[in-house]
């Protein structure tokens, strides 16, 4: 009788007035934690920060060939490959240190700083008029925009247990929508003087920075988000966690078997998240599927606009605009219909085991597609483009869910930090990477074993099978579900 007051001492739950985690808990108590409010505010702030990751993809052959820096036209992609590693390589640096602040100070005044980098960084970028500056805009939006991993936790705290893949899918899907409206954005808006001669005349300000409008469109959005991150609900406690539940009844006194072990496991709480191989495992992973994603991003833009004698397909910046919008719709319906119920069916774990499976020769048949023209050309990028974003969707929800289920919330934002640092260091890497194997590819044309682009889309692959490999147990592990591990939101 006696364990049994112990363990509803423990689970108790006491609100603290002018708290806004126990504001949110109580929400979550009544069950009035799902809105259109929580998603909206979600989606909105996630978008804002993956706009402007991707958005310059579609225009960065031509602003790396305007900035004059490459001697020969082979050269553009490994250019362009340093330049999208700029953002990754300082989120990197700084995403450990804004996921400890999010932890002390709050999600929110993480959140608003890191929309306010994108309003001003972003319209530096568009008005760069050199290689280095553009290097140095974008390196510095990475260092100041640590909203996403602070979201990541927002997520997983703001709703109840059962609708977190909700909550965690809405993110996921706001982030690849992000990645592929904003090449759409800059498909669309980049150069506007030679689009729309109507609207923008020739020798006025568009001419003399014609990638700048795509800039400021994700640098408006940003700054009304900014606004509306005002009434953003804050989801940290201001207050220690579970010491009330313990001070109050003499911990002392249970003497024996698994109810002293039970206390001591909600006392203890701050356990080492390197050791969290829960945790660790599954961030490893996520790196492995996170510079597979950003180099097959990169790639198929530049892949697309080359001409077809470097085995391109010779796109514009608006067909690729094109392909990437009809994928966008594609993936938001995808995620908020389908993605949340086939999860529950097939558990995250196997769900984004068989996405990744099916990834592999979908993104080996895009070399092929230079056989074809017309309509049908049209029909299959399309296709390819909107089944490849919806199995990396997949595979980055079912990581999300993963690593904020196997920590506590006082440790959420760290150890989104340290995911965020990890995946920005192998994003890093992937531009830089996906455009030198680019390069290199375009200048072996007619070699004998995978001739041209088929180089670049096997190497791609052999990441993709690695990650593959690691999603299976006994590699990846799933936290097990405990009694105290119910007690994130205790007071």
């Amino acid at each position: 009788m006696e364990h049994e007051n112990v363990r509803e001492a423990l689970l108790k739950k006491n609100y603290h007035e002018n708290c806004p985690g126990c504001k949110v808990d109580k929400e979550k108590e009544l069950k009035t934690d799902v809105s259109f409010r929580n998603l909206f505010n979600i989606w909105t702030v996630v978008l804002c920060s993956s706009l402007p990751v991707s958005s310059l993809f579609p225009y960065l052959y031509f602003m790396i060939r305007d900035f004059n820096i490459a001697e020969r036209e082979e050269d553009i992609s490994a250019y362009a490959g340093y330049l999208g590693s700029a953002f990754m390589f300082g989120r990197s640096l700084t995403s450990i240190f804004w996921g400890l602040v999010a932890d002390r100070y709050g999600r929110k005044p993480v959140v608003i700083f890191g929309v306010i980098s994108v309003i001003v960084f972003n319209i530096l970028f568009g008005l760069s008029t050199s290689f280095w500056m553009a290097v140095a805009t974008r390196f510095f939006l990475g260092c100041l925009n640590g909203s996403l991993g602070p979201m990541k936790a927002y997520c997983t705290e703001i709703f109840r247990e059962e609708k977190q893949g909700l909550g965690l899918s809405t993110l996921s899907a706001a982030w690849g929508i992000g990645l592929i409206i904003g090449p759409a954005l800059g498909g669309y808006l980049a150069q506007p003087t030679e689009k729309y001669p109507r609207i923008f005349s020739k020798d006025s300000f568009w001419d003399k920075f014609p990638y700048f409008l795509p800039s400021l469109s994700i640098s408006a959005f940003a700054f009304v988000v900014a606004i509306a991150c005002i009434w953003l609900p804050e989801t940290l406690h201001n207050h220690p966690l579970n010491n009330e539940s313990t001070e109050s009844y003499d911990v002392e006194a249970v003497e024996t078997g698994s109810e002293r072990k039970d206390v001591d496991k909600i006392i203890q709480k701050d356990e080492n998240l390197f050791l969290n191989w829960p945790l660790m495992s599954s961030i490893i992973v996520y790196c492995i599927f996170s510079l597979y994603d950003v180099s097959y991003t990169e790639v198929f833009s530049l892949w697309a606009v080359s001409p077809r004698r470097l085995g391109g397909l010779n796109f514009t910046t608006d067909n690729v605009g094109d392909v990437l919008a009809i994928s966008g719709v594609g993936l938001i319906v995808y995620q908020l219909s389908l993605y949340p119920s086939l999860e529950r069916v097939f558990g995250p774990v196997r769900f984004s085991c068989i996405s990744g499976v099916l990834s592999i020769p979908l993104v080996q048949s895009y070399p092929f597609m230079t056989m074809l023209s017309g309509i049908t050309l049209y029909l299959a990028i399309n296709i390819a483009s909107l089944l490849k974003n919806i199995l990396s969707m997949t595979i980055v929800t079912c990581l999300f869910i993963l690593q904020n289920r196997a920590v506590e919330q006082r440790q959420r934002g760290a150890a989104n930090g340290i995911s965020m640092t990890a995946m920005s260091i192998f994003k890093a890497i992937g531009p830089a990477g996906g455009g030198a194997v680019l390069a290199w590819s375009q200048k072996r044309m007619h070699a004998s074993f995978l001739p041209g682009t088929h180089m670049v889309f096997f190497v791609l692959n052999i990441v993709g099978g690695l990650g593959v490999l690691l999603v299976v147990t006994p590699f990846l592990r799933q936290k097990k579900t405990t009694p105290s591990d119910q007690l994130d939101t205790l007071t």
